[in-house]
């Protein structure tokens, strides 16, 4: 298995012990050719700054407030940086690491989710950010996919992740 993953390999390991990922909503809508979609959970807004330094002894996430789906499960976004938690748990093996992008449905309308690089031996629920360009605004319905999780084979891989983002959101 060299380069990027394709939907039968990401199949295998989906089902495989433990999975590459769990609590989907979907498999057969979520599963690309070549990624998986992603899902939403929970959107929600800023409340405060953050800082990052450079040992990040006083790192300090920025605060963040949940927001309500309306009685349809949608949730309409002015323009803006919103939080998005993920429904699936992501079990990255040391031997994968995986990039986010965001869905073109997205991007025709205005809206781009940013994220970070997933390292090999990251296990948790992970958040992005959703960025609304739009002047008039984003509509988001709960468990609407929203990114494509594209895996990387690595020929050699050390230490797996041990960040602070280890297990996130799982409990």
């Amino acid at each position: 298995m060299k380069g990027v993953l394709n939907a039968g390999q990401i199949r295998a390991l989906v089902t495989a012990s433990p999975p590459l990922i769990s609590e989907w909503i979907n498999l057969d809508q979520q599963l690309q050719p070549s990624g998986m979609d992603l899902t939403v959970r929970e959107v929600a807004a800023y409340t405060s700054g953050g800082v990052i330094t450079c040992d990040n002894r006083e790192r300090s996430i920025s605060g963040t407030r949940l927001l309500d789906f309306d009685g349809r499960n949608r949730i309409c976004l002015p323009a803006g940086a919103y939080l998005l938690t993920y429904n699936e748990i992501v079990n990255l093996p040391l031997g994968l690491m995986a990039l986010a992008l965001p869905r073109s449905s997205l991007l025709r309308s205005g809206a781009a989710v940013h994220t970070a690089v997933w390292d090999p031996g990251y296990c948790g629920r992970a958040q992005s950010m959703l960025s609304v360009y739009n002047p008039a605004g984003f509509t988001l319905e709960k468990n609407a996919r929203v990114v494509q999780l594209v895996f990387f084979t690595l020929e050699e891989t050390g230490e797996g992740y041990q960040g602070a983002y280890q297990g996130e959101n799982i409990a």
